[in-house]
């Protein structure tokens, strides 16, 4: 009877708690080993996850030229900027590249391109155009360091975690 009463009881514990439970922020996307960030680009919140502290120490630096730039130890390096992007022209610029040479594509979408380049070794890179909301933002790796395709990719993700966040409202 107990089993009976338990093998009833336990969809409808799992549908209460898959259910129910409170409500989180649809901009907190959960990544293991990431922690979330608030940023400001030309007045816009927004929010992305990042390498959490275990492996490195966080900078933000805003350019001069608008771009936010995050960098978390020698591993994570990106550049997000407002824009519509040019995926066409960066794919120009990839080919046309006479230093660091273009190996392959490992991923290619409308919005997306992340290859493999060399310059003495393999190298990964990634371009995308992002629009949480209602502002394109173009979201880079930083170009100068080598990354492996490991790196690359938890880099992807962050730019995939990208969001936008509604500006605080004042009391009234």
């Amino acid at each position: 009877m107990k089993k009976l009463i338990l093998l009833l009881a336990a969809p409808a514990i799992l549908t209460m708690v898959s259910c129910g439970g409170s409500k989180k922020d649809d901009a907190t996307v959960s990544i293991p080993g990431m922690t979330e960030v608030n940023l400001q680009i030309n007045g816009n919140q927004l929010s992305i996850m990042v390498p959490d502290s275990t492996k490195g120490k966080m900078e933000l630096i805003e350019q001069s030229w608008g771009a936010t730039e995050i960098k978390v130890g020698k591993d994570f390096q990106i550049s997000i900027s407002e824009g519509e992007g040019d995926i066409a022209l960066t794919k120009s610029d990839i080919a046309g590249n006479d230093v660091n040479k273009f190996k392959r594509y490992v991923k290619e979408e409308a919005n997306f391109l992340f290859w493999e380049s060399e310059i003495t070794g393999p190298e990964f890179h990634f371009y995308t155009i992002v629009k949480p909301g209602t502002v394109s933002y173009i979201v880079e790796d930083i170009k100068g360091e080598i990354f492996d395709e490991k790196a690359a990719q938890t880099m992807i993700d962050a730019a995939k975690s990208l969001k936008a966040k509604e500006a605080a409202k004042p009391n009234s």
